[in-house]
């Protein structure tokens, strides 16, 4: 073994680490794009780049690279380099966003529109920071209010909950074993598909997957027999690689598991085939727990949700559809005009 002798105090080290290295890739790509259109030496990639690293989890770095990617090219369509940006550009480009059309052609929803303008002033707040500029742009453009009971999420009857995974047991193993644990565990799309086969655990009598959550909290989620069952067929003798494949073996994606619900939910007949995402399924299992009287304190542990009233409005929701004075004030009326037709 070779000994390790002092360098002399005056003689520093040529031995240098990219501390970039040791970014998350979804940072190290953004700040790599960057780098090709403004140049090595601006600090706008490295910064961008640094913001998106420091994000807890994986959800929020990528949710926060698109947003950044898509203000940075509006940003440069005006001839504004994004550090030079002022209040009326942010401005302009809020109202862009809220007038663009998306995937389904239609303005995006006010909740998209906050999480996407929330996305660009996170990095100004960074950039202020790390004393690159002196002011957020973002601080005082005008952001829909959202309501703090509305989940934008489109609910399912319990009828259509079951057409839904009826399809996809008799689609394909992969279908049924994903709609199931979706709905039967609550775990988000990202939570599911980053995980390994080897990683399906057992722990005091429960089989269970490890799931990490917003904040890149961890915990073990049970899996009810039905969702284990579904799965065990699906893996089959397989024991490693990604929980969730592709035919060629590589590991499914989010727009792919999407694509796929969609097509789905067309075959079931739903009427929300065209906007169904996976997120409506951990809907399903809160407000279907909750109808079922489970208390709100296991549902909301159950989806690691930090405040009670995030769980709730997915009741609350339901309960303002489902109990809405526009039904009794309909039937009085529905009531009235057959007894004038007699």
């Amino acid at each position: 073994m070779t000994a390790l002798v002092p360098r002399p105090s005056a003689e520093l080290s040529t031995d240098r680490h990219d501390p970039r290295d040791d970014w998350h890739k979804l940072a190290r790509n953004l700040a790599n794009d960057l780098a090709e259109i403004y140049g090595n030496h601006d600090p706008l990639p490295t910064a961008a780049g640094a913001w998106i690293a420091r994000q807890k989890s994986d959800h929020t770095k990528r949710a926060y690279a698109r947003a950044f990617r898509r203000w940075e090219k509006y940003a440069r369509s005006t001839g504004t380099h994004p550090l030079q940006a002022r209040l009326p550009l942010a401005d302009a480009y809020a109202n862009n966003v809220a007038k663009t059309p998306g995937r389904q052609g239609k303005p995006p929803q006010d909740t998209t529109l906050a999480q996407t303008l929330s996305g660009a002033a996170s990095f100004y707040d960074y950039a202020i920071e790390v004393g690159l500029t002196e002011a957020n742009p973002f601080n005082r453009v005008q952001r829909p209010t959202i309501d703090p009971d509305y989940s934008p999420t489109e609910g399912l009857t319990e009828q259509e909950t079951a057409r839904l995974i009826e399809t996809a047991r008799d689609w394909a193993p992969r279908s049924y074993a994903l709609v199931t644990l979706l709905y039967l565990t609550g775990a988000r799309i990202d939570e599911l598909l980053s995980l390994n086969a080897d990683q399906l655990g057992y722990n005091r009598g429960h089989r269970t997957l490890p799931l990490t959550q917003k904040g890149n909290k961890k915990r073990p989620a049970p899996i009810p027999p039905l969702a284990l069952e579904a799965l065990l067929a699906y893996l089959g003798d397989r024991e490693d690689g990604p929980l969730f494949t592709t035919e060629s073996g590589r590991r499914w994606t989010q727009p792919e598991a999407w694509k796929h619900l969609r097509v789905l939910a067309r075959q079931a007949g739903l009427p929300q085939a065209a906007s169904i995402k996976p997120h409506t399924l951990r809907h399903q299992f809160i407000t279907d727990n909750l109808a079922n009287g489970v208390p709100l304190q296991d549902v909301q542990d159950a989806v690691s949700h930090t405040d009670p009233r995030t769980t709730q409005r997915y009741n609350r929701r339901r309960r303002q559809l489902d109990d809405h004075p526009a039904y009794s004030l309909a039937a009085k009326l529905a009531a009235r005009l057959t007894e004038e037709e007699k």
